[in-house]
């Protein structure tokens, strides 16, 4: 069963990042990836998160990564997800089976048009605002809880507070 676990924060995941980045920046295409960015909980000092270190890869031509990107990330250990309604964007998962007994990364393969691109001013802003880093810490640990074996209904329950929060980062850039 994949469970939501949130965990204290870890002073590694950052480290855990950049060991994850350099073997993604060897695999793919250096022609293809115009950014690699640390996003999710993890990417917040000081926040407990899911132990899942969420990258987000910006390329130029999302249909060129759907062709030569999912081949080199499965010899790195990422499973597609090809059934991924969000069509926006591609979706590996490291560490399920046969590869690992638990969720270690996720990445997420977008343009810099895509919603996962446009929503980094959400991490930003937290990382700017512990007090609202905090607020959402404990949305996230009550909604473990209460969805706890349910990794769609836990993402969906967060989805006005993360609206809240661009909200403020938008306001906050004009």
């Amino acid at each position: 069963m994949d469970e939501i676990e949130i965990v204290e924060y870890d002073p590694r995941w950052p480290a855990l990042f950049a060991e994850e980045v350099a073997l993604l920046r060897a695999a793919l295409d250096r022609d293809l990836v115009v950014g690699l960015e640390h996003f999710g909980s993890t990417a917040i000092p000081g926040m407990a998160a899911k132990p899942i270190i969420d990258i987000l890869v910006a390329v130029r031509s999302l249909a060129e990564a759907r062709v030569t990107a999912i081949r080199p990330l499965q010899r790195l250990g990422y499973m597609f997800w090809a059934e991924n309604p969000k069509t926006d964007r591609m979706f590996f998962v490291k560490g399920l089976p046969p590869y690992g007994a638990r969720r270690t990364h996720h990445v997420h393969i977008t343009e810099t048009t895509g919603e996962p691109w446009l929503n980094l001013p959400f991490r930003d802003y937290l990382r700017a605002h512990p007090d609202e880093a905090r607020r959402y810490e404990r949305l996230k640990r009550d909604l473990a809880i209460q969805h706890h074996t349910d990794r769609e209904a836990y993402t969906d329950a967060k989805a006005d507070f993360v609206e809240e929060i661009l909200s403020k980062a938008r306001r906050k850039s004009a």
